[in-house]
């Protein structure tokens, strides 16, 4: 397995997709996004082929570039926050 992928990596790269996904201004997709990612994860942990895993790695790689692009066209257009938003 020397192709394969450093678990410090991968967990690097949950890490980054859930402090990205926070940076929604909206709640809907902050919220939507931090499930889709905890949910993938948690569906892929237990896969050991090395072309599947790399595979989901440049998925998650990809994802994580476009999370930030959303984040920031959404931080261009703010809205007004939700009524459960101003409970916390």
């Amino acid at each position: 397995m020397s192709g394969a992928i450093p678990k410090i990596q991968i967990l690097s790269l949950y890490k980054l997709l859930l402090r990205e996904s926070q940076k929604f201004p909206n709640y809907n997709f902050r919220a939507y996004a931090l499930r889709r990612i905890r949910d993938a994860f948690k569906d892929n942990k237990n896969v050991s082929d090395v072309k599947i895993v790399k595979k989901e790695f440049e998925f998650g790689k990809e994802n994580l570039n476009v999370i930030r692009r959303q984040a920031a066209i959404g931080n261009m257009y703010k809205t007004e926050k939700l009524v459960i938003e101003n409970l916390r």
